[in-house]
């Protein structure tokens, strides 16, 4: 059996378990969404926010992205945001990178990668900006989980930058803004910052505006 065979088995196996389960469950999901979370992730195919959280369909609005980026000029990014924060009027935000990020690893080199140049641009901005912290730590692996970190912690800043989310801080009291880290070794997940919300402390006031 092909591979794409077996994936629509497991699919039909997996319908007819929930459907066993819950004989509602599927009429209930086609109802619409109101999920509490809005997940911007790795598109790394060993970090999808629904198993690593155990939740179900509906619970969490997802977009994915190579090394979880947060930039001013990615409108798919964008418009799942503020569909999230205005349409669905998510609680809560989590950036969620992971240890051992091909992208971050990739952005730590000089090599030529075509297209993807273009993107881990912004990682590379984010090592020169930290360069000292990150040359200062002798283990290699070590010094890429750390850029790791940094970077989740420069796409937060990243979307408290952005309109989207100081306007819906100006009108209400959500979301508010989680970045962490996924340990691939063991499944866990780390907060590194909580940003809670009308708190732009730590951005510059160039960044914020008269929404």
């Amino acid at each position: 059996m092909k591979a794409f065979q077996k994936l629509l088995l497991a699919n039909k196996n997996w319908a007819a378990s929930q459907q066993e389960e819950d004989p509602t469950f599927f009429t209930k999901m086609a109802e619409g969404q109101q999920p509490e979370f809005l997940w911007i992730g790795c598109a790394d195919s060993r970090a999808p926010a629904d198993r690593i959280t155990g939740t179900e369909p509906g619970h969490i609005f997802v977009h994915r992205n190579v090394a979880n980026l947060v930039l001013h000029t990615d409108f798919n990014m964008l418009s799942v945001l503020q569909y999230a924060v205005e349409v669905l009027k998510v609680k809560h935000i989590m950036v969620v990178g992971h240890y051992g990020c091909g992208g971050v690893k990739a952005a730590m080199t000089n090599d030529d990668l075509g297209l993807i140049n273009k993107w881990i641009r912004n990682i590379k901005d984010v090592y020169e900006k930290n360069h000292d912290e990150i040359e200062a730590i002798s283990d290699e692996e070590k010094r890429t989980d750390r850029l790791c970190e940094l970077n989740v912690l420069a796409q937060v800043d990243s979307l408290l930058k952005t309109t989207i989310i100081q306007k819906a801080w100006k009108n209400t009291d959500y979301p508010s803004v989680h970045g962490c880290i996924l340990e691939l070794t063991s499944g866990r997940i780390k907060q590194l910052v909580q940003v809670e919300p009308k708190d732009l402390s730590s951005i510059p006031d160039i960044y914020k505006y008269e929404v």
